[in-house]
């Protein structure tokens, strides 16, 4: 366990440097601003401790009271526009820094293989690209400021002190370390109790995520009760966790408090009795003026403010390392990435051929499937049969070219299908799959998603052929009518005559299906198979997984997977 907790501490802090490096040269400068800014009270210091010392002491000060009162307004507002140009910059850096994790985050989920196993939940990574991250910008915009001012400002101030009165600097280094020393102690708390939180977020979401898609199951099985208190419990621990990371923060910075009103506290009676000339000690030969005992007075409590600081955004840091923690994690997972890019690029040439030969898979129980030799011809229609688990859909993805092949190896239009000519192969695809996946837009948006121009006449020929035209004039909206994601508003039987539409619309010449008549009354399955053929009759190829032997026998060929070696 010791072993275990330094290396995740290091892991996150090394993923948290590497998040921040591209914005470091914004960051540094940020840092240096704000440096600038804390340092320019030692002259304002200076300005305040020579007027009140020659008003008690009835001498003629260096600057007369409007000078003083002008000089010290001046470096206000320098102090005040080097701090907000510093919080521009540094707010800059945030946002870019967040904006590349999520672009890096969306483009490696946009790679996965809907085959992998490891994945997480499309709640978890929307909770972490956009919750979670969000984190990140106290960090750069509180924590790393604050670090800067905590290497810079006590040490010159400590020097400066030095000068006037070796007591002051003594007090001084005496009570600044027990800051860092508990800060370091209360860090390890903080980041624990951090990284919990940041998994009840995730599993809040995810939880949220689930329960709205099945929503309908939940009201006929009479679960919303129990769903309540699902979410009743999860809020609870959430809450827990949330006040016990606030907890740690609350106590750190009081306890810090003390430690700083302390110190303060003993400069102050030093400096008054060394004034009343009850100490004789502590300045380095002459007895502690009144502008050097109010300048220290005024510079104490400067010495402990940007631990201070520190320490009230400790717990961003420990935030912020959750945060990376989690992505170091998420970018440490086994992946299974699709061949190719992932990108729209030019369709491959050559025949809608597929040939396949030596295939295997491996489930995630470690079962081995071996698929049949075959071969496609450009046009052809064929089913792909077998009794469930026998690897249907996983050689559906085979083909499209959504997982590598471990073993064995495919070939599409006369190329090997790889990296090289995937992204092309998939791009003369259409894909129908069990349950059809629509975009949060009108039907119209997604029928035309392909990059085609708007041809208001080609899709309605579209959608006479797949018998969806039907569908349309029943929809309040027609084709501007918003669907959900899960399609709402339409059965599903319809979202796959949809999905047929849009294959025909698309000019695809290689269908690919997944049980597209299953759990379809006669009469729906009937206009589903009706569209398929419509698609295969304009000369595409058409493959299909089924356990409808109906549909099967009206394809030309069936390919057993029950006959695989």
């Amino acid at each position: 366990m010791s072993d275990t907790v330094p290396d995740a501490n290091t892991q996150a802090a090394r993923r948290l440097e590497q998040m921040l490096q591209p914005q470091r040269g914004r960051l540094r400068l940020a840092s240096w601003l704000s440096v600038g800014a804390s340092l320019l009270w030692i002259p304002q210091a200076a300005c305040v401790a020579q007027l009140i010392a020659a008003l008690v002491e009835g001498s003629p000060a260096l600057l007369g009271p409007w000078s003083a009162s002008l000089l010290f307004a001046a470096l206000g507002l320098v102090k005040a526009g080097l701090a907000h140009v510093s919080g521009r910059i540094a707010f800059t850096a945030s946002q870019a820094a967040i904006s590349r994790e999520r672009e890096k985050i969306l483009a490696a989920q946009s790679r996965q293989s809907p085959l992998a196993t490891s994945q997480r939940s499309s709640a978890e990574i929307t909770a972490l690209a956009a919750d979670k991250l969000e984190l990140v910008a106290p960090y750069i915009l509180r924590y790393a400021p604050a670090m800067a001012r905590t290497r810079t400002v006590p040490f010159v101030i400590l020097a400066i002190a030095m000068v006037f009165s070796w007591t002051v600097a003594f007090i001084l280094l005496i009570a600044g370390p027990l800051i860092p020393i508990f800060m370091i102690l209360v860090g390890m708390a903080a980041r624990t109790a951090s990284e919990k939180q940041m998994q009840e977020i995730g599993g809040m979401n995810a939880l949220l995520a689930e329960r709205i898609r099945a929503l309908t199951d939940l009201r006929l099985l009479d679960a919303v009760d129990r769903t309540v208190v699902d979410f009743s419990t999860a809020a609870e621990r959430l809450r827990r966790q949330t006040m016990e990371v606030l907890r740690i923060a609350f106590l750190s910075s009081t306890v810090l408090e003390l430690f700083a009103a302390l110190g303060v506290a003993m400069t102050a009676v030093y400096v008054g009795f060394a004034l009343l000339g009850e100490l004789r000690f502590g300045a380095w030969t002459t007895p502690l003026t009144v502008a050097e005992g109010v300048f220290l007075l005024l510079l104490a409590p400067d010495f402990f403010q940007p631990m201070r600081e520190l320490a009230a955004a400790w717990h961003d840091r420990a935030a912020a390392q959750a945060v990376a923690s989690e992505l170091a994690d998420l970018e440490a997972a086994p992946k299974l990435e699709i061949p190719g890019g992932g990108l729209a690029g030019r369709a491959l040439t050559g025949p809608a051929s597929v040939e396949a030969r030596a295939l295997s898979w491996t489930t995630p129980a470690g079962r081995l499937i071996r698929f049949p030799e075959f071969s496609i011809a450009a046009g052809e229609r064929i089913a792909i049969t077998g009794r469930s688990g026998s690897g249907k859909s996983t050689l559906l993805a085979l083909l499209a070219g959504l997982a590598p092949c471990p073993d064995g190896d495919i070939r599409v239009a006369g190329e090997l299908l790889d990296d090289r000519t995937a992204d092309a192969w998939r791009g003369r695809l259409g894909w129908i799959g069990q349950a059809p996946q629509f975009f949060n837009g009108s039907l119209r948006a997604n029928l035309i998603i392909s990059g085609q121009t708007r041809d208001d006449d080609r899709l309605a020929n579209s959608l006479a052929l797949a018998s969806a035209d039907q569908i349309v004039r029943t929809l309040p909206g027609g084709l501007d009518t918003r669907l959900g994601e899960t399609g709402h508003g339409v059965s599903g039987g319809e979202a796959r005559r949809l999905m047929i539409a849009r294959a025909l619309y698309s000019d695809a010449d290689i269908i690919l299906a997944d049980e597209p008549t299953s759990d379809l009354d006669r009469d729906t399955a009937s206009a589903v198979t009706e569209g398929l053929l419509a698609l295969s009759a304009r000369g595409a190829t058409l493959i299909v997984a089924t356990h409808d032997l109906q549909l099967a026998r009206r394809l030309d060929r069936i390919i057993d997977l029950e006959t695989a070696g």
